[in-house]
């Protein structure tokens, strides 16, 4: 083992994990000391919310359904205005990375608790990260204001999500247990919860693909979510989340393919500078090679593999290298920008990934 010097930070946060565990919503909001909730979603989710509304009669004050993809900066002030408005107490969360980032910027701004209830694998709701989009930008940033201080996570709630979201955003989830391996701040406990994470998440998916109302491979999944949302809220980000970040809020793909899609290009430009991180990310998926691995995986369960299938355009390529290179994230390997071009490219076309000094 080698000389243990970390540092470990663990966000402060209570998790109800179980199926039905959704029942234990009124306990959970009193817990809290709250008594007038704001309910959020996507406008697609509406019905499912207004079901859990009815669960806590009058301590659901509303619903503000207008959560969307990257936070533009004008829903996170309207939905700001109707909890103030409302003099709601605390946020209920229900959904993706969409809804679970609104009430982040709400809380950013108002302080008000949140509580998230996932009902896919983003994991956003472990971190005290945020992202905000305005005038074609994302701005990024932490603050462990916007932490929701409760998360349930039931299984039930992720079945009616689709085969093909449910991919995408399992391995969405899987990229941040993958990028959190090289973090600059990486330490022995997040790298523990990585690797579970990853291997969790290569075990239950195939699952779901095979059967989508299999509640033990769905439970699987979410639990390596739970971990990989847990490392992304304890470490630092890469060069796979500034390159997500950039496509998203600039070009406004979609988040969860566009992670899917960029993640194996994004492990083979860092193969060489991170061995010790590929070999844990190939042993969890059962694999010699990690990029390869992850990209056969996204294949084999019919996800998305190039961003020319999501709307980006061949002209894009330049300005997203550009953008991704202006202000990088740390990285283990250094950003170069015609090799950060080479990558987007690749994942532009789809082709498998391309570790340093590999030939097309």
């Amino acid at each position: 083992m080698d000389k243990l010097d970390f540092t470990y930070v663990p966000r402060a946060g209570r998790v109800v994990f179980g199926a039905g565990s959704l029942a234990h919503l009124e306990r959970e909001v009193l817990a809290l000391g709250a008594q007038r909730a704001l309910i959020l979603s996507t406008p697609e989710q509406r019905g499912a919310v207004e079901a859990v509304a009815r669960i806590l009669g009058d301590r659901a004050v509303g619903i503000f359904d207008g959560a969307v993809m990257h936070v533009p900066i004008e829903v996170a002030r309207e939905a700001r205005e109707v909890a103030r408005r409302l003099k709601a107490d605390c946020a209920i969360a229900i959904g993706g990375g969409s809804t679970v980032g609104l009430g982040k910027a709400i809380a950013l701004d108002s302080d008000l608790p949140i509580l998230a209830i996932p009902t896919t694998y983003a994991g956003s709701e472990m971190t005290a990260i945020y992202g905000i989009t305005e005038g074609g930008l994302k701005r990024t940033g932490t603050d462990l204001r916007v932490l929701p201080r409760t998360v349930i996570y039931d299984p039930m709630l992720t079945l009616s999500l689709p085969v093909d979201m449910s991919v995408t955003s399992a391995i969405n989830a899987l990229a941040h247990a993958a990028e959190g391996l090289y973090a600059r701040d990486v330490n022995p406990i997040a790298a523990l919860m990585a690797e579970e994470a990853i291997a969790a998440i290569g075990e239950g998916l195939p699952g779901i693909h095979a059967n989508p109302q299999d509640v033990d491979a769905r439970a699987k999944v979410l639990y390596g979510a739970w971990l990989a949302g847990s490392v992304l809220g304890s470490v630092g980000m890469a060069l796979h989340h500034k390159l997500c970040h950039t496509l998203g809020g600039s070009f406004n793909l979609p988040h969860a393919a566009t992670h899917t899609i960029v993640l194996p290009h994004a492990l083979a430009y860092n193969a060489d500078a991170a061995p010790q991180a590929m070999r844990r990310i190939a042993r969890a998926l059962k694999s010699d090679d990690a990029p390869r691995a992850v990209y056969d995986l996204a294949g084999k369960l019919g996800a998305p593999r190039s961003l020319k299938d999501l709307g980006m355009t061949l002209a894009d390529i330049d300005k997203a290298a550009e953008i991704a290179s202006a202000n990088p994230y740390w990285n283990p390997r250094p950003i170069e920008r015609e090799a950060i071009r080479t990558l987007l490219q690749n994942a532009f076309e789809g082709s498998p990934p391309q570790q340093q000094g590999d030939k097309p």
